[in-house]
């Protein structure tokens, strides 16, 4: 038995099973003083090619963890599709649905970092568009007994429907990247809506500055439909609520530390949410916010995206 936050969620899953349907993506990383201003060109310190994308991300930072998981996703017939692939195995990620797409390059993240730990992103989908609703069909059994389905917004949003449609656990959308005109069962048909402070206010219509923006935003999202919200803070923690009690407010705090790269951040935050979702049913959801931001505050002290997640041994600290 699944119980969130004193039986707000309520739901009975099969074998502790965490399946993400998403994006993989090859990360294009250059590190540098500062990000550039439009049309500057600056010189670079340093530069890394690694394994993302937020489907692939949040997926590793699960299995990362000790979690058991899935990804259902896509990858090009370039150089970088069995690489990929290998590098999921290597991290003890189920690859049974992972599709090689005949004619399409692997999708790709340019990604600068600046000396500060901030980041500019620039995405081309690449084999992640052609996600479609067939396969989740042919990974339907996957999707059902999941006891957490993760999905995001990088691949085809009616994949995302479609596959919490299917899900008999939690189900978990991180609505990124945002889009203004979307299809409301987005937000309707998630048990948990994810999304951090520029997102939700995309989302909301709520400019989100602060906490109270924040409280201000779910509450919009939740009259909107959404079943419950969680709104990622960065490093000033993470904001919760309820449809069931929508004037009750979880917040906590991240632990401070020292951001050299915060990119995947809040890939680290998810992954490790549905970790926590699948494993350790006992948890209030203050709780698994809690070792969440710590998760990824973790992440952020190290450089790169998936290579910078941590293991169990974070988790025996709290």
């Amino acid at each position: 038995m699944i119980i969130v936050n004193n039986n707000y969620i309520t739901k009975m899953a099969a074998e502790n099973s965490i399946v993400v349907v998403g994006s993989c993506m090859i990360d294009f990383v250059s590190y540098a003083p500062r990000l550039p201003q439009e049309g500057e060109t600056i010189h670079g310190t340093k530069f890394v090619t690694n394994f993302g994308g937020k489907g692939a991300n949040q997926c590793v930072a699960a299995a990362k963890l000790g979690g058991n998981t899935t990804l259902i996703a896509r990858v090009g017939d370039d150089i970088w599709a069995d690489k990929y692939i290998d590098n999921l195995k290597a991290c003890k990620v189920n690859t049974k649905y992972m599709e090689k797409t005949e004619g399409y390059a692997s999708g790709v993240a340019q990604i600068t970092v600046s000396a500060d730990g901030a980041n500019q992103i620039v995405i081309v989908a690449g084999a992640n568009s052609k996600l479609c609703p067939d396969d989740v069909r042919r990974s339907e059994q996957a999707i059902k007994n999941a006891a957490v389905l993760v999905c995001q917004l990088e691949t085809c949003a009616e994949v995302a429907i479609e596959s919490m449609q299917l899900c008999g656990g939690v189900t978990i959308l991180n609505g990124a990247p945002a889009v203004s005109q979307y299809d409301m069962r987005l937000l309707t048909t998630p048990k948990i809506f994810c999304v951090n402070e520029s997102e939700a206010s995309i989302f909301s219509g709520v400019e989100v500055k602060n906490i109270n923006d924040g409280k201000e935003a779910i509450e919009a999202l939740l009259l909107k439909g959404c079943n419950s919200v969680i709104l990622t803070l960065g490093s000033e923690g993470a904001l919760y609520s309820c449809k069931a009690d929508p004037n009750n407010f979880v917040y906590v705090k991240c632990p401070k530390v020292k951001c050299v790269d915060s990119t995947g951040a809040g890939d680290s935050f998810i992954g490790a949410l549905a970790y926590l979702l699948a494993n350790k049913k006992d948890l209030s959801m203050e709780k698994c916010l809690e070792q969440a931001c710590t998760v990824a505050s973790d992440s952020v002290t190290k450089p790169g995206t998936q290579i910078s997640f941590p293991g169990p041994e974070i988790l025996l600290k709290l």
